[in-house]
């Protein structure tokens, strides 16, 4: 070979040794950046703090006793009855988010149950006491109002829009520490959560937004805002041994947030559509069992409650429902949501297999009672009956604290039960009512009720006689 050929190729070879190796490099993709989300947020989220009053016993002051003092002590000092005076502490600490800039806060039902005063306290350090408009026990929501203008709103978003994996921001008052921030990701969606917690806790609607964002006591009520800064949940959960955040968070969806709200600022409670049905996610083994070949996924209705919305729509025991109004229904988070952003008396079409075939089902929702009609707090009109409190005179010839007087009995639920003219009400489901306003708290809550049976059971007598019960049945009111 060519002696200069040689030396090109050994030079070449010397130079490809000696170069530094090519490495590819990932192209730059910029940092997420959550400051103009959060920036937006913490403004229209406000701390919520409850307060219940409660008697304490004050110590009377010791009253000298010469005589007994000088020969046994100053023990035998007398002391004076010991006082009961009120005295409100604080009982709850949680998070609230600014709907509108007029004063409607959403929060948590569990922050502010049973609370005799809530304290609301903007970024601003501004502090109303605010007045409850309505709760929901079954979806833990909660609608207050303060008393206050031009205050700042975080837009509501949609959550159906949220995809997993896409970055969320948490804002809340954890610990009570005012405007905090934290981020995480959509880790999963339509979660139920009452296998991590060994039952619902009273809980009646269970279809979470899953996040790794960490919250803890103290966030509860508050904001989950995706990086356009729109309002997608209100936290109100964590799944911890420990009582603080693990690694895992959920929030209420907005998709039901918003029609929860609606219902409660229109009727003053929540009007729940109900199915009528009793049913098991699918599994293999049920698969299996029923020759379920056509889907791997869905809800097995097995059994149809008579006269239901189901009843009448025709769905069938063995049906396995797949989709509402094309969106996908597979497990029972994804069917508590789709029939919590419904109505009684909406129209609903249902996807379900059936021998294997898929076929639609149109269904027209009812309420607990079987009807589709709506269900307003505080209208006690179908009752029939006027209600007067008693005088100090009257209880204490009753020797009772509390009761009250049906004084004339109209057509309506309580003449149809017997109650007649004269008759004092001492308890309602075994709560004792005062005042005409108690009486409509009782009835609100027994209508608002998801059971099927809505019953007052009364307690009372009539002037010189002995007590008597009735049961006044409510459905169809």
């Amino acid at each position: 070979m060519n002696k200069s050929i040689i030396n090109t190729l050994c030079a070449s070879l010397v130079i490809a040794m000696a170069a530094p190796a090519v490495i590819a490099r990932p192209v730059n993709t910029p940092a997420v950046d959550f400051t103009a989300a959060a920036e937006s947020t913490v403004n229209g989220v406000v701390s919520v703090k409850s307060y219940n009053v409660a008697n304490v016993q004050s110590q009377g002051q010791g009253m000298s006793d010469p005589f007994l003092e000088f020969f046994f002590g100053p023990q035998y000092r007398r002391q004076q009855p010991r006082e009961q005076r009120p005295q409100e502490r604080q009982s709850g600490l949680g998070s609230g988010v600014i709907l509108s800039a007029d004063g409607y806060i959403a929060t948590n039902n569990h922050v502010i149950d049973g609370a005799d005063r809530l304290e609301i306290t903007l970024n601003d350090n501004r502090t109303f006491d605010a007045t409850v408009i309505g709760t929901d026990q079954a979806t833990d929501i909660a609608l207050i109002k303060i008393d206050a203008t031009d205050l700042h709103v975080i837009p509501m978003g949609d959550s159906d829009d949220l995809r997993v994996g896409e970055w969320v921001l948490a804002v809340g008052n954890p610990f009570g520490l005012t405007s905090t921030v934290t981020a995480g990701i959509v880790s999963a969606k339509a979660r139920n959560i009452s296998n991590l917690t060994q039952g619902s806790g009273g809980r009646g609607v269970e279809s979470y937004i899953q996040t790794d964002a960490a919250i803890n006591p103290g966030n509860s009520g508050g904001a989950l805002v995706n990086l356009d800064g729109h309002l997608v949940g209100i936290n109100t959960a964590i799944f911890s041994q420990t009582g603080n955040y693990s690694g895992s968070s959920f929030a209420i969806p907005t998709a039901i947030v918003k029609k929860v709200i609606n219902d409660i600022k229109e009727f003053g409670t929540v009007q729940r559509a109900i199915l009528g049905i009793t049913y098991r996610e699918l599994t293999p083994a049920i698969a299996k069992e029923k020759n379920i070949t056509a889907t791997n996924a869905g809800i097995v209705v097995e059994s149809v409650l008579a006269n239901s919305a189901a009843d009448n729509g025709g769905i069938k025991v063995d049906d396995v429902i797949v989709a509402i109004d094309n969106g996908v229904t597979t497990n029972s988070a994804q069917l508590q949501e789709a029939l919590a952003r419904h109505r009684p008396g909406e129209r609903i079409t249902i996807t379900v297999v059936r021998d294997n075939k898929r076929k639609q089902v149109p269904v027209t929702l009812q309420n607990s009672r079987g009807d589709t009609g709506v269900t307003v707090v505080g209208d006690v009109s179908s009752l029939g009956c006027v209600i007067k409190p008693l005088s100090d005179e009257e209880l204490k010839a009753l020797n009772r604290r509390s009761a009250v007087k049906v004084e004339k009995v109209n057509n309506g639920k309580f003449k149809e039960a017997g109650i007649r003219d004269g008759f004092i009400i001492f308890d309602i489901n075994n709560i004792n009512v005062n005042s005409a306003d108690d009486v409509k708290k009782v009835y609100d809550s027994i209508v608002q009720s998801d059971e099927y049976d809505h019953v007052m059971f009364i307690t009372g007598k009539y002037p010189g006689g002995r007590k008597q019960y009735y049961a006044v049945d409510l459905d169809n009111h």
